[in-house]
C-alpha cells in the first residue's frame, strides 16, 4: 500500500537501508535478501518494482551521493576569473576531497570482478574528458598556464590514470605503493606543467582510499 501511494518515499527507504548495509558489510557481501530483511515490511516484489537488481540499487545510491557534483563542476568550468590550470586544480580538489569519496571507497564492489561498473567508469571518463578536462586544458594552453599540444589525449590519459591506475578498487595498493605511483605520475604531469595536481594533500587522500578499501575487504 505504501509503495503505491508514496513511491518516492519507498525508493528513499530502499536507498537508505541499502547504503547502511553497504557501509556495514560492503557491496559484495550485501545481498538483496539482506536488504529485504532490513526493510521489514516491504516484499521482494515491492523492491523489484523499483529496482531490477542490486547493481541498480547501487547506481541509485551513487546518484544520490553525487547529486550536486555536475553543478559544482559546471560552476568551475564557467568561472571566467580563473586560468585553465586553476580550474583543473579546483576540479581535482572537488573530486578528491569530496567526503562522498570516503563513502564510495567503503561501499564499492571489487571493480576487478565487476564488468558492469568498470564499463560505467569508462563511459564516465569519456564524458568527463570531453566535457570538462579537455576544455579546461585548452583554456590553459591559451592563457599559458598549461603546456601540451594534445589536450584531448592528455585529458583521457589523465583520467584513465586517476580512475584506474591510482584507484585501489581496480589496482590494489597499500599506502607506500600509492605514494610511489603518485611520485611517478607527478613526474609525467610536470612535463605539462600539471605537477600541482598531485600535491601532498591529494596524495594523502589517495592513501586514505587505500586504507578504506583494505578495511572493507577485511570485514
Amino acid at each position: 500500500m505504501a509503495r503505491n501511494k508514496y513511491p518516492e518515499e519507498t525508493v528513499q527507504r530502499i536507498l537508505d537501508v541499502s547504503l547502511r548495509l553497504f557501509l556495514e558489510k560492503g557491496y559484495d557481501r550485501t545481498t538483496i535478501q539482506d536488504i529485504i530483511d532490513a526493510l521489514g515490511n516491504l516484499s521482494k516484489g515491492a523492491i523489484y518494482h523499483h529496482f531490477k537488481s542490486k547493481e541498480d540499487i547501487f547506481e541509485a545510491v551513487l546518484d544520490r551521493l553525487y547529486a550536486n557534483k555536475e553543478q559544482e563542476m559546471d560552476e568551475i568550468l564557467r568561472d571566467a576569473s580563473a586560468t585553465g590550470l586553476q580550474k583543473l586544480r579546483r576540479m581535482m580538489d572537488a573530486s578528491v576531497h569530496d567526503p562522498s569519496q570516503d563513502t564510495l571507497f567503503i561501499i564499492a564492489p571489487d571493480m576487478r570482478k565487476n564488468a558492469r561498473f568498470l564499463g560505467m567508469q569508462l563511459l564516465a571518463i569519456q564524458e568527463v574528458a570531453k566535457g570538462y578536462i579537455e576544455p579546461v586544458l585548452r583554456e590553459g594552453m591559451a592563457d599559458g598556464s598549461i603546456r601540451t599540444g594534445q589536450p584531448g589525449a592528455l585529458a583521457e590519459m589523465f583520467l584513465l590514470a586517476c580512475n584506474f591506475w591510482l584507484n585501489p578498487l581496480v589496482f590494489l595498493a597499500d599506502e607506500e605503493e600509492m605514494a610511489e605511483k603518485c611520485a611517478l605520475m607527478r613526474g609525467w604531469l610536470a612535463t605539462h606543467g600539471l605537477e600541482c595536481l598531485l600535491d601532498a594533500a591529494t596524495v594523502g587522500r589517495l592513501q586514505t582510499y587505500c586504507r578504506l578499501v583494505a578495511q572493507t575487504r577485511q570485514k
